[in-house]
């Protein structure tokens, strides 16, 4: 697959150099920091929009009555529960791109094997470590569903009614569809983020290589969150509910299917605001962490 990262390796050596941003940062950090900083990024610009998308996984509305519920709920509520996102992807991205890059140095050096295999282990390594952090994702739904407004009062609240209440294990309602979309997800991810970027417009400027790193992680972002689409629509029907039995993701999913009259159109509500989002995300995400990580 060539290069661990797209960044372009024909700039001037001058420019590679310099360390402008946090030069004190050590080298095999930087791709931590730098994951970590993009996904900052992209959480503050698109969240209002992941809440639209949030409700109609949830409720299997379409897009104007799932914005009406945000306009009902008010301009108070519309970044409630913005902070376990913030946190957890801060944490989780800044892992995908770290963990990546650090899996695939140890892999290489001591497994050996096709570059192919070790980077796509790798990220299936990476994904599943980022799992650890599904409390942050269960809290997030509880406190985007409006039933639960009553309930929870924010994150801190949140995470301590869950604790004191269900124990630890209610914390991690929904791992298994988040493990399932997880490893796949970053796989396909990071093997197609430096083909793609090779097959658009060589870029000449520093401008134009933003622009392709945007592309390339948007397209790559958007297709797989259609692949994976299912798989969220689980998820957030497991974790909105509080308390009882952990069924299973395919018991789940059937449930779903049938309250949605069997019809896959039905199933995939919300996609089409998913696949806008997930370009906007990955794109920012992408061309975020490409454009810091010259910087450093």
């Amino acid at each position: 697959m060539g290069a661990v990262t797209t960044a372009d390796p024909e700039a001037p050596q001058g420019k590679q150099a310099k360390a402008v941003l946090l030069p004190g940062v050590d080298p095999r950090q930087k791709h931590y920091v730098c994951g970590s900083c993009a996904a900052f990024t992209n959480i503050v610009v698109t969240f209002p929009i992941q809440k639209v998308l949030f409700r109609q996984q949830l409720f299997g509305v379409r897009m104007g009555e799932a914005v009406q519920q945000l306009q009902r709920d008010g301009l108070r509520n519309l970044y409630r529960g913005l902070l376990p996102p913030l946190l957890q992807k801060t944490t989780t991205v800044a892992l995908m791109f770290g963990l990546y890059e650090d899996f695939s140095r140890l892999l290489s050096r001591h497994a050996g094997g096709p570059e192919l295999l070790t980077r796509s282990v790798a990220a299936v390594l990476a994904g599943t470590a980022e799992a650890a952090f599904t409390p942050f994702e269960r809290v997030q739904t509880l406190l985007q569903d409006q039933r639960h407004h009553g309930r929870f009062h924010n994150t801190f609240h949140t995470f301590g009614t869950l604790l004191r209440e269900h124990g630890v294990r209610e914390c991690y309602r929904g791992l298994a569809p988040i493990l399932l979309r997880n490893g796949p997800s970053n796989a396909l991810f990071f093997g197609l983020r430096g083909p793609l970027k090779q097959r658009l417009p060589e870029a000449q400027t520093p401008a134009a290589h933003l622009v392709n790193d945007f592309i390339c992680g948007g397209v790559l972002g958007a297709v797989l969150g259609i692949m994976f689409y299912p798989l969220n629509v689980v998820k957030s029907r497991m974790q909105s509910e509080v308390g009882g039995p952990f069924p299973s993701s395919r018991a789940v999913l059937l449930t779903v299917w049938r309250e949605r009259g069997g019809k896959v159109t039905h199933l995939f509500r919300g996609a089409h605001l998913n696949y806008h989002r997930s370009l906007l995300s990955w794109g920012i995400i992408n061309a975020t962490y490409e454009l810091l990580l010259k910087l450093m």
